[in-house]
């Protein structure tokens, strides 16, 4: 029987008060029951010898300091998992929110994991097909890597989380993937697109939706991608099974973060954002990898809008440390109407070289790979070039590498949201391009690679 308290002194916004209490102890749950018997749930932040500090997890309304009862449930927040949870949607704590039955629990899971002994990590080096050229053929995503995107306010972010979560694929395994998708304090309307579009396509057979929306508690949307990461670890390393997790958005966890330490009156950091923001990014994104001895594994995309698209930003500026690259959304190209607008120069994966070549992607990838950016980031220049001093200033290879850039974005980055491309269609794709250039300007690809792939006929001939 649960010990029951009478001894609420206070309630200030979303934090109360307990006091005199027993061998309660940190990130504990607890309920509160209202005089009409309403339950509502809480945990605690802080204990200070007979005191306890809880984050309510709903509104304050209603609660009575005389009558108000508060009970500590001895543990802290679980998930029950099963393979039944494979094509449901649930809430930010993990309740079914798609009209569905409970779930019958294999186990529960403590949300926070077990950290990850560096031991025992395996070493990323298997291709995960995206089916988006960009990614796929120039900052290739790799089993077991974190590679987040960095987008902005109004960049069409949403739209590449649903192509990714719906085409990724580990070629010859596709039958053991799953997708785990977290969405951090969204809105209606971009739930309801996730759901339907999974819904619409048949993904959602193979994946987990965890649902936190903007109207939720702050409390919530710091669990939520804690409940998909221990979701993903029960498919991978219990069930065997390749996980690609995706969560959006980054920013909204670590406002919430922002919002729970201002209420704990805590020392703000960089921007207000706690000091600890470093620490508590990494809990979340260090439980993304490979273990030795284990079939499955987890791969992370976490997806953040940087606030006034400044890469230096704290958020942004964290993740790339913790994180093996990023992929960079740019307005420039999303005004000039590229879909996906990815930026690929200063895009990278720093994984990409494990996961291409002969009998993972193509022999030809890496050298087509170096080439493509070698001759984009020359176009782009004589492109710039060509503004400053007018089309006469430029010779002719240069108008070539001009033409050549502008073709690059409109055929191989821009393929719209519906498009599945393999990777052999993106490296053919990327050959193809190529054959604007003069042979003797393709210095990176070794000659036997030219005489096998490079087309007969010339770009748009």
């Amino acid at each position: 029987m649960l010990k029951e308290y009478r001894s609420i002194a206070e309630v200030a916004g979303p934090l109360m008060l307990v006091q005199n209490v027993e061998g309660v102890t940190y990130n504990e749950l607890g309920e509160i029951e209202l005089s009409n018997g309403e339950i509502r749930r809480c945990k605690v932040l802080e204990v200070d010898g007979s005191n306890a500090l809880v984050q309510l997890f709903e509104s304050a309304v209603g609660i009575n300091l005389s009558t108000g009862k508060v009970r500590f449930l001895g543990r802290g927040m679980e998930l029950p998992v099963s393979m039944d949870m494979l094509g449901r949607v649930f809430d930010g704590l993990g309740r079914p929110i798609d009209g569905g039955p409970e779930l019958i629990a294999e186990a529960r899971v403590d949300i926070n994991g077990v950290p990850m002994n560096p031991a025992a990590r395996d070493y990323p080096s298997e291709f995960i097909q995206t089916g988006i050229s960009a990614i796929d053929g120039l900052n290739t995503l790799v089993r077991g890597q974190k590679l987040p995107i960095f987008s902005g306010s109004g960049l069409p972010h949403s739209q590449l989380a649903a192509q990714i979560a719906r085409q990724a694929k580990v070629l010859g395994e596709e039958s053991n993937f799953a997708v785990v998708f977290g969405a951090i304090g969204i809105t209606f309307e971009e739930a309801d697109f996730f759901i339907n579009d999974f819904k619409r396509t048949g993904a959602i057979d193979r994946t987990v939706l965890f649902m936190n929306l903007a109207n939720d508690p702050a409390i919530e949307r710091i669990s939520t991608p804690r409940m998909a990461l221990s979701a993903a670890e029960y498919l991978a390393f219990d069930k065997g099974m390749h996980v690609l997790v995706i969560l959006t958005d980054i920013t909204n966890y670590a406002e919430a973060l922002r919002e729970v330490s201002a209420a704990r009156k805590e020392v703000p950091g960089r921007r207000g954002y706690p000091g600890y923001l470093y620490t508590d990014l990494a809990t979340i994104y260090e439980r993304a990898g490979r273990k030795k001895g284990y079939a499955g594994s987890i791969t992370l995309i976490p997806i953040l809008t940087m606030p006034e698209d400044d890469k230096t930003h704290p958020i942004p500026d964290l993740t790339g440390y913790i994180t093996e690259g990023q992929i960079i959304l740019s307005r420039e190209l999303h005004k000039k109407g590229i879909t996906p607008p990815i930026d690929v120069l200063p895009s990278l994966s720093r994984l990409k070289d494990k996961g291409i070549g002969e009998g993972k992607t193509r022999e030809d990838h890496a050298n087509t790979m170096n080439q493509l950016f070698a001759a984009y980031a020359r176009g782009k220049e004589a492109k710039e070039l060509a503004v400053i001093l007018g089309d006469a200033a430029l010779t002719d290879v240069d108008k070539l590498y001009a033409k050549f850039a502008d073709a690059f974005e409109s055929e191989y980055v821009s393929q719209g949201y519906e498009t599945d491309r393999s990777i052999t269609e993106t490296l053919d794709l990327g050959w193809k391009l190529l054959s604007i250039l003069p042979v003797g300007e393709l210095k990176r690809i070794k000659q036997e690679y030219i005489d096998k792939y490079l087309p007969e006929k010339k770009y748009g001939e």
